[in-house]
């Protein structure tokens, strides 16, 4: 008896263990598969175009995605809160492949919009409900492990997405982009069901769902986010059309926080924001999805017109930073175990506020090995400011807020982001507009693929892209400030076991 006692016990740690890493598995496809399809579709829109026509409507296809994974992320978070992490994984995984088919049988423009919002329905759930279980699988002090290799998932994806959607548009068709979602979708969904056993959980007799909140949330987000993005591109920022986007979301708002004051069971409890760490921890990545914008959207233009790259060099140029981000977010835990999550963080974007303040020093035309040492840097800081956040905010909740709590950080990355594409783009602009007398930056560039652009025109990019840096820098500064006056030095760590 003495003896079979450990046996017993150790085989039962390796089956767990075989388990979890089968899950690990399914919950890195998952996120490849939200990853992949941020950056897959970029490539093939010559090809989608011209096979569907609407160029004039193409970039709802990214803007509709992206409206639709950030408005469902708050409930997402609630309902797996509510009911479990593994229904709702399951659910959003089966309606993001639901629509991958659907966008493949597109026949127009409008109906692959439309389709790839209800792979962005599903989307929502595969991005804050992978994070959720990364934290319940693992216990603190191995967190940073499952984290790491979620960041590199992300770090493959937008090095590889472009190059795969750009061959699968060349070589076979289009299509094949949304197709080959299936397969690999339905290995992490027979995974899920497989080896994922939630542990039984105490819940309420009758679990009340907040619809009337995750419907207001929808609206108001969709209409204040739809603002953000056609704002100054669709139509002028002070156009009719805008200001009653913005003047129906505000009020979308305040009728939220009536709705959530009064539900039993609010999607956004007031909890998200009374809580110093994840108040702060919120502000302070959103300043980091708006400071993400700078390098993400304008580098590349900046690289082919002012350094003169071809798009593959532009591309390397952007991606170090991938490179970078996931082994300094690996490393992080040897730092934060030391001087706390906060200061670790302090530490990160404090040295990515440097960096970014350095790019509009950089010589005019400069080199490409210079800009790329940038990212490499800013990779590096910015790995270790994110991530210890993630886990700390993970650490000081239990079982039954952790998705609401992931949730809400996620969400305001996410709405970080769509701010600053829509900042920056006006920043952007308005530089453009001083120096060359337009304010189209889309005209301005025309051509500076083929180097025939003037060069005024290229002094004039890079002044607008160091301006973008510059508003980039005092986003971080933000950051830095938000973590040192609102965050506590020691996060409220909860010891579940």
């Amino acid at each position: 008896m003495g003896s079979t006692g450990p046996a017993v016990r150790d085989t039962a740690r390796r089956a767990a263990t075989d388990k979890r890493g089968a899950v690990v598995a399914a919950l890195m496809l998952s996120m490849a598969l939200a990853a992949l399809d941020s950056t897959v579709v970029s490539t093939a829109v010559p090809q989608i175009v011209g096979d569907l026509g609407g160029f004039s409507v193409f970039s709802w296809l990214f803007s509709g995605y992206l409206l639709a994974v950030t408005v469902t992320l708050p409930l997402y978070g609630k309902l797996s809160d509510t009911f479990g992490r593994k229904p709702v994984l399951i659910a959003g995984a089966s309606v993001f492949l639901l629509g991958s088919l659907l966008c493949a049988l597109a026949w127009n423009m409008w109906a692959l919009i439309v389709f790839r919002i209800v792979q962005g329905l599903g989307g929502g759930a595969l991005q804050g409900t992978v994070q959720t279980l990364a934290a319940d699988l693992y216990p603190l002090e191995e967190r940073p492990r499952i984290q790491a290799k979620l960041s590199t998932v992300w770090a493959v994806s937008a090095v590889a997405g472009p190059a795969v959607g750009g061959v699968l548009a060349a070589y076979a068709d289009w299509r094949w982009i949304f197709l080959v979602n299936l397969p690999i979708g339905g290995l992490a969904l027979w995974l899920i069901v497989r080896h994922l056993h939630e542990p039984q959980r105490e819940t309420a007799a009758r679990a009340r769902v907040d619809w009337s909140g995750a419907l207001t949330v929808f609206v108001c987000g969709g209409v204040l986010l739809t603002a953000l993005v056609q704002g100054g591109v669709a139509w002028p920022w002070l156009s009719t059309p805008s200001l009653a986007l913005l003047g129906t979301g505000l009020a979308l708002v305040a009728l939220l926080v009536v709705i959530e004051r009064r539900a039993a069971e609010p999607i956004i409890p007031g909890w998200v924001w009374r809580r110093r760490t994840i108040a702060a921890v919120n502000l302070a990545l959103g300043a980091l999805g708006l400071l993400m914008v700078a390098p993400a959207v304008f580098l590349p233009t900046y690289a082919q017109s002012v350094l003169g790259l071809g798009p593959v060099a532009a591309g390397f140029v952007l991606s170090v930073w991938t490179l970078s981000w996931p082994v300094s977010a690996a490393l992080s835990q040897h730092v934060y175990r030391r001087i706390g999550f906060r200061d670790t963080a302090v530490l990160g974007i404090g040295t990515a506020t440097l960096i970014l303040l350095a790019f509009p020093l950089l010589p005019y035309p400069g080199e490409a090995w210079q800009p790329a040492l940038l990212m490499l840097l800013l990779g590096a800081a910015l790995g270790l400011f994110q991530l210890p956040l993630i886990v700390g905010v993970q650490s000081t909740v239990g079982w039954s807020e952790r998705g609401t709590a992931t949730a809400s950080i996620l969400f305001c990355r996410q709405t970080g982001q769509t701010v600053g594409a829509s900042l920056f783009g006006a920043v952007a602009n308005g530089v453009l507009a001083g120096r060359l007398g337009s304010a189209d930056l889309d005209a301005v560039t025309h051509g500076l693929g083929t180097g025939i652009a003037s060069e005024a025109t290229r002094r004039a990019i890079a002044d607008a892209v160091h301006a973008v840096y510059l508003g980039a820098a005092c986003a971080a500064a933000l950051a830095f400030l938000v973590l040192l006056v609102l965050a506590p030095r020691r996060f409220p760590v909860i010891d579940e076991h």
